[in-house]
């Protein structure tokens, strides 16, 4: 890469920086504030849901006024978490601004009343929801919409969790399994700091966990390594991944089901409130509602509680995910991610009693694991865990993460996240498919398998086998229907920019982006932009991809596919983008396969037609 090649990178990085900087910061403060009031008025809720325990019955009838508001209301504010992930994979209706405060009232609301929800789920669609309108006062474009949004749920989970390391890292690996967008990550830094940051100064305190395990030795700060626990903490990551997905499916099912059984949704709730309301006294017990943070009964279960030994039900973790899928699958708010940490912390000191392995640094790796399992997301758990817990047990937590992330399978409880790169064994799926669609495709849990039972009494089909010489000559049902057409290709550097393309938050854009949307507007065929690491244009010096840094001077295409005078007009229109650039043209034919019984129904069709005429 030439000098002056870096320099105009470095000088467009800095002036990018800046720009995001204007919009993030202010951004993130907002969501840091609104993040701050959540959370305070949370607190307030859940204490006066432990002050009078009569809130409880009035489950159902808030239930079915949230459901009711958001039916009427919401305009598509329903779709949650999902739809900000469908957003910022293909921005198009964008996030309403009313989300922010139509999940806020109904959070708060469901914990007064006793629904066992979390927070992560409001934070992120506060932030993603301020993002949107941001994205809408400074007129983004669709790229820029993307990353902006993206830096909205960097801020609300930085916020809500105290975690702003993780919650930048959560916004880049949520969305797709397998790949991180790493042009985005300099945005949700500063987005999850600053959220962060914001909330603190609120007067905001997260509860701290401590692990007692290692931390009054001299060497505690080196590294550790026990071939015995470290067994253990494998076995349990695997435990940790199996319970994430069980988690996902029986909401995923249970929604299902509740929707298909309760069409309407109010009603749904209804029923919700009313379960939820039945279990407490079939139990006996009320520590399964709300957060599961923190009880003015010492005795209670409690996150805390997990990390302290002596006895506990060991089933703790299973009662708590019966009480959060009744309660989130029947339409109430919150989130799933707090239910998640009280799951994997008591599941976590279950498996540590049962290893004779040290309670508190289990119940830690069961916090953090359950959600990597569960929401796909494994790196940033990791460092969650590092966040709150300390380095001390770095190793422990990122083996745990990573297997509860690979036993959980293709489950997750964002169904909007797409498939990037198949974890195992999925060779057979669609890139890029959403994991709503995966769970179309294959059945992930006992309630998906039921509804795909055949009916009772009707024998599956089985093919019976036939040597070649049983068929018959088969006639050709089917013809080729040749066009002549035409391909262009447009040599040029990826940095170069479209002049008068200035409209959105960066200037000009760059020239191969442009060309491609111009040739969508012309009704051009095909368009494709191909990046290439090395060669060279119009005599010019090869240049080849940096090993680290992009190479702004490298030869690129992009490639265009139509009839020849439509290849003509578009180059004519737009040359003022086009001179001095290396164009070729070339031939092609494009096929298209013709049924022949329709074409013969057309023909006889058209008949009776030309003879009237």
């Amino acid at each position: 890469m030439s000098f002056s090649g870096l320099a105009h990178l470095r000088i467009q990085q800095s002036v990018a920086g800046l720009k995001w900087l204007i919009v993030i910061l202010p951004m993130a403060i907002i969501v840091g504030t609104l993040c701050a009031g959540f959370l305070w008025s949370l607190d307030a809720a859940t204490s006066a849901r432990f002050a009078h325990p009569e809130l409880l019955f009035g489950l159902p009838l808030a239930g079915f006024a949230m459901a009711y508001v958001y039916q009427r209301f919401g305009r598509g504010s329903d779709g949650g978490n999902n739809l900000i992930v469908d957003q910022i994979h293909e921005p198009g209706g964008g996030v309403p601004l009313r989300m922010a405060p139509l999940i806020l009232i109904s959070t708060v609301a469901t914990h007064l009343f006793g629904g066992s929800a979390g927070r992560e789920g409001t934070a992120v669609q506060l932030g993603g929801s301020i993002a949107g309108a941001f994205g809408r006062v400074f007129r983004l474009e669709s790229a820029e919409i993307r990353l902006v949004l993206m830096a909205g749920v960097a801020a609300g989970f930085g916020a809500v969790f105290g975690t702003p390391i993780a919650g930048a890292i959560f916004a880049l690996e949520v969305l797709t399994i397998g790949r991180i967008q790493y042009e985005a990550l300099i945005p949700c830094l500063i987005a999850a700091i600053a959220g962060d940051w914001s909330c603190h100064a609120w007067g905001i305190q997260h509860i701290s966990y401590h692990i007692g395990f290692l931390s009054n030795q001299a060497d505690a700060t080196g590294f550790h390594l026990d071939a015995r626990i470290l067994l253990e903490v494998g076995i349990a990551g695997v435990v940790f991944g199996l319970v994430a997905r069980l988690f996902a499916d029986l909401s995923h099912g249970v929604q299902g089901l509740l929707k298909r059984a309760v069409p309407y949704a109010p009603l749904r709730a209804v029923v919700g409130g009313l379960v939820v309301i039945a279990l407490v006294y079939a139990l006996g017990t009320r520590e399964y509602l709300g957060l599961g943070v923190w009880s003015p009964n010492p005795a209670d279960l409690t996150i805390a509680r997990f990390f302290q030994a002596g006895p506990m039900d060991p089933w703790s973790w299973l009662w708590k995910i019966v009480f959060t899928v009744a309660t989130l699958s029947s339409g109430y708010k919150g989130g799933e991610v707090t239910p998640l940490f009280f799951i994997g912390a008591a599941l976590g000191h279950t498996l540590g009693v049962l290893f004779g392995a040290p309670v508190d640094l289990f119940a830690a790796l069961g916090f953090v694991a359950v959600f990597a399992g569960a929401s796909n997301t494994p790196l940033a758990c990791m460092i969650m865990g590092i966040e709150l817990f300390g380095s001390t047990h770095t190793v422990y937590i990122a083996v745990a993460c990573f297997l509860a992330y690979l036993a959980s399978g293709h489950s997750s409880i964002y169904l909007s996240q797409r498939l990037g790169v198949p974890k195992t064994g999925a060779g057979h799926l669609p890139p890029d498919i959403s994991l709503r669609l995966v769970r179309e495709l294959e059945p992930t849990s006992v309630l998906d398998l039921v509804g795909r039972l055949r009916p009772a009494g009707k024998a599956p089909v089985i093919p019976v086998p036939a040597s070649q010489k049983d068929f018959p000559a088969m006639p050709h049902a089917h013809d080729l229907a040749p066009t002549e057409i035409g391909m262009v290709r447009i040599y040029l550097k990826p940095r170069e920019r479209a002049s008068g393309s200035g409209r959105g938050l960066f200037g000009a854009k760059p020239l191969y982006r442009e060309l491609v949307l111009a040739a969508k507007q012309a009704g051009i065929m095909n368009a494709v932009a191909h990046h290439t690491h090395y060669g060279y244009s119009n005599h010019g010096k090869p240049q080849v991809e940096g090993l680290e840094i992009a190479n702004p001077d490298l030869t690129m295409c992009v490639e265009l596919i139509a009839p020849r005078n439509m290849l003509e007009a578009y180059c004519r229109q737009h040359g003022a983008w086009l001179r001095d650039k290396v164009i070729i043209y070339k031939h092609l034919e494009h096929w298209d396969i013709v049924d022949q019984a329709i074409v013969a129904e057309e023909v006889a069709a058209a008949l009776p037609e030309a003879k009237r005429a």
